[in-house]
């Protein structure tokens, strides 16, 4: 069996809701302003429950829109 490990680059710079009422209520802004050495991770598992209450309207889904598509930027 063969585990692909992808990553989620997310840059507040290269959103497009950066400035934006969104900003507020993001939990990129809640996890960012947390003190130096706090870290979150969240794993594929995680994201994928996460994506999974999102679509079921249990909470909110990722805010962040990237500007650039990494696939293309290449």
């Amino acid at each position: 069996m063969v585990t692909t490990i992808r990553s989620t680059t997310i840059d507040c710079g290269e959103c497009v809701m950066e400035g934006s009422d969104a900003c507020g209520d993001c939990v990129v802004t809640f996890l960012c302003g947390r003190e130096p050495g706090e870290a979150v991770i969240i794993d594929v598992d995680e994201a994928r429950a996460l994506r999974t209450l999102g679509r079921a309207g249990l909470v909110p889904h990722l805010r962040h829109r990237s500007a650039v598509d990494r696939r293309e930027a290449g």
